[in-house]
C-alpha cells in the first residue's frame, strides 16, 4: 500500500497508539510481524503512519498485543474509517504542519479544555484581536502570512457553532481580561464576544481573579482535547516554534489534575461574566 506524504494527524497517532500496544506486550516489530502475518517493514511502516491499515487489522493486532480495553479498541477503529482531509487541507503549503494538525485533533475531539494566563484562547477570539496578535509575532510575520493564520484561526471556531458542537471549557487569568492588544476599542470588542460566546449553552468560561490565593500551573498555557476515550487525550502546550503535542498517558494525568485545579482556582461562570462585564465597562 502506497504510503501519502503528509499523513493526518488521525492516522499519526493511531500508528503511535498501536506502537503503543506491541511494546507493552514484550514484542519486537519481527515478533509481531510473524503473528500478525506480515513483514516487520510493513508493520513499521504502519506505526509511523506511513502506510494506512483497515480496521480488521486494528482488531487483530489488539488480541494479539493482549489487549482487553475495548472501549480503546473500537476507539482506534473508529480512527481507520474516516479518512476524508478536513477544511485545514487547504492551509497545507501555507502555514506549519503541527496547525494544521492542532485543528485535525480539535475537529475529532469529543470536548474541549483550554487555560490561558496572558492570551484569550484562539477558539474565543475575535477578528481584530487575533490579527494583532498575529502582527505582534516573533520572528515578524509578512502581511499575507498574518491575513492567512487569522482566517485559520477563525475557521477552526466552527467546533464551537457546528450542529453538533464539542463542549468547550476556558479557564483565564483576569490578567488577560486586562491586556489591551490593539487598544481599548478592540480589547472591548474582544471582552464582548467572550460575554456572547459565554452564553452559549455547550461553553463554560470561567476567570481566576487577580485576588486569588493560589494559581497552579504557574501560569502556562494549556489546551486539552478529550478523545473518545482518556488513552487518546491530547494535550497542546504552546512554544515559541509552535504547538507541542503531548500524549503520554503519565503526562496526560498531570495535565487533567492541573486543569481540576485551575478551575478549583477560578470563579463560577456568573461571578466570571460579572468580572468580564466590570472589566469592559472600565475601557
Amino acid at each position: 500500500m502506497a504510503g501519502r506524504a503528509a499523513p493526518t494527524a488521525r492516522r499519526t497517532r493511531l500508528g503511535a497508539e498501536l506502537r503503543k500496544l506491541r511494546e507493552r506486550a514484550g514484542m519486537t516489530t519481527t515478533q509481531a510481524a510473524d503473528l500478525l502475518g506480515t513483514s516487520s517493514g510493513q508493520l513499521s511502516n504502519i506505526e509511523v503512519a506511513r502506510f494506512g491499515v483497515s480496521a480488521d487489522r486494528v482488531r487483530v493486532a489488539a488480541h494479539t498485543y493482549s489487549c482487553t480495553d475495548q472501549a480503546l479498541v473500537e476507539a482506534l477503529v473508529s480512527m481507520t474509517t474516516d479518512r476524508k482531509r478536513g477544511w485545514w487541507e487547504e492551509y497545507r503549503e501555507i502555514l506549519p504542519p503541527k496547525l494544521l494538525d492542532l485543528a485535525e485533533i480539535e475537529h475529532h475531539g469529543t470536548s474541549l479544555h483550554a487555560a490561558h494566563s496572558i492570551h484569550i484562547p484562539g477558539l474565543l477570539q475575535t477578528v481584530d484581536h487575533a490579527r494583532e496578535i498575529y502582527r505582534q509575532a516573533v520572528p515578524e510575520l509578512s502581511p499575507p502570512e498574518i491575513e492567512h493564520r487569522v482566517s485559520y484561526r477563525i475557521k477552526r471556531q466552527a467546533v464551537l457553532h457546528r450542529s453538533n458542537p464539542s463542549p468547550y471549557r476556558a479557564v483565564i487569568h483576569e490578567a488577560a481580561l486586562h491586556m489591551r492588544f490593539g487598544g481599548a476599542e478592540v480589547t472591548g470588542g474582544q471582552l464582548q464576544h467572550l460575554l456572547k460566546v459565554s452564553e452559549l449553552p455547550h461553553t463554560s468560561i470561567r476567570v481566576i481573579p487577580f485576588e486569588a490565593t493560589y494559581y497552579p500551573g504557574s501560569g502556562q498555557s494549556l489546551y486539552y482535547v478529550h478523545g473518545p476515550v482518556p488513552a487518546l487525550d491530547t494535550a497542546q502546550l504552546d512554544q515559541s516554534h509552535g504547538p507541542v503535542f503531548i500524549d503520554a498517558e503519565a503526562q496526560l494525568s498531570q495535565y487533567r489534575l492541573l486543569l481540576e485545579r485551575l478551575e478549583a482556582a477560578s470563579l463560577n461562570v456568573v461571578k466570571s461574566q460579572d468580572l468580564i462585564h466590570r472589566v469592559a465597562k472600565g475601557l
